[in-house]
């Protein structure tokens, strides 16, 4: 990757850029601004992505009420469907936007993933596994331009793979020629090294074959994007098997501690010099190189690409939770900005 890393510009000053990225969520829409409907929304880590490329929000769909709170706090303009998306009807989309079917530009979703993480237990008949056919139902019925769904590496790995074949199966079905990629967001100004497979479809009468954006950016080290936060706020390690532990991981590296309750939990210590590692909802997660503790939430908004301005509340579990299921901003960015101009662009000329 050496060679790669030369060719490929470089985000010098992260902060500054983050701030660049947020005066764009900011901005007003233009008249002509595409639109986006978010599915499995979360906190806005998508939706964010899409305002900062210049997409017009009609509706996002989300049940979990402190991920809908923190939501309303960042996009105040956006209906929000709060509730099952089972019981979310086309009709009551279409009624919501002023839409009609194949008007809309872009669907997005990400449905929820825990059964085919391997963080988790990976499990093949957890029902979480069965959601993206809501996400199905609803493309069926609204059509639009474009779709993009997004889930953890794990869907392409072992058993899970029938599944993935499932839903491949299920898009293409639906009226779309369909492209599944395996992406890693450090290449699109993540500062994480975090791995997730991109579905892009397109519908078949817009004769438009699907593809999805190459790597931009050099990738940002972990020191890089935190230098200058202090440790307010960092859940620092205590007791003295912890903190042994600690001292005896190197950078990079991972160590596991075992729960009160009897199960384990893994902490990845960050590389200073090296993207962070991938950032789970359970704030076991990542440790500091130099300090001995969890990053603090100033800190995880940085590693997930979350400007500084963006507000999360909750308590300091809820809000780590919220971005470790999110998806990074700046990544889906990248995806949306491809997407407008390699395919929306050329539509509305």
């Amino acid at each position: 990757m050496p060679k790669l890393q030369s060719r490929l510009p470089q985000i010098k000053d992260y902060p500054a850029h983050l701030d660049k990225m947020w005066d764009k969520h900011i901005q007003p829409r233009e008249d002509d601004a595409p639109t986006v409907i978010s599915l499995f929304a979360g906190c806005g880590g998508s939706s964010l992505g899409y305002s900062m490329a210049g997409y017009k929000e009609l509706l996002a769909v989300e049940w979990d009420d402190n991920a809908v709170e923190t939501f309303k706090l960042n996009f105040p303009d956006v209906p929000v469907y709060h509730g099952d998306i089972c019981k979310l009807s086309v009709d009551e989309v279409l009624e919501t936007t002023g839409l009609k079917p194949g008007e809309l530009d872009i669907l997005d979703g990400s449905p929820p993933c825990q059964g085919f993480s391997t963080a988790g237990k990976r499990s093949f008949d957890d029902s979480r596994n069965q959601l993206f056919k809501e996400y199905i139902r609803l493309l069926r019925g609204l059509q639009p331009k474009v779709f993009v769904m997004e889930n953890v590496s794990g869907m392409v790995k072992g058993k899970m793979k029938l599944i993935f074949v499932e839903i491949l199966k299920e898009l293409k079905a639906s009226g779309y020629q369909v492209s599944a990629r395996l992406m890693n967001t450090m290449w699109f100004g993540v500062p994480q090294a975090r791995q997730r497979i991109i579905f892009i479809g397109t519908r078949n009468d817009l004769k438009d074959l699907p593809s999805h954006p190459r790597v931009e950016k050099t990738p940002i080290t972990a020191g890089n994007s935190i230098k200058y936060i202090g440790i307010d706020g960092m859940f620092m390690f205590e007791k003295e098997n912890l903190l042994d532990l600690w001292n005896r991981c190197k950078a990079g590296k991972s160590f596991a501690t075992v729960h009160p309750k009897g199960h384990y939990f893994n902490h990845q210590k960050a590389h200073p010099d090296k993207p962070f590692p991938t950032l789970t909802k359970t704030m076991s997660g990542i440790s500091h190189w130099k300090i001995p503790g969890l990053l603090s939430i100033p800190m995880v908004k940085r590693c997930q690409s979350f400007p500084d301005q963006f507000k999360f509340i909750g308590k300091y579990s809820k809000q780590w939770g919220l971005m470790g299921n999110s998806v990074p901003p700046l990544f889906m960015e990248a995806i949306a900005r491809h997407i407008k101009t390699n395919y929306l662009d050329k539509m509305n000329t």
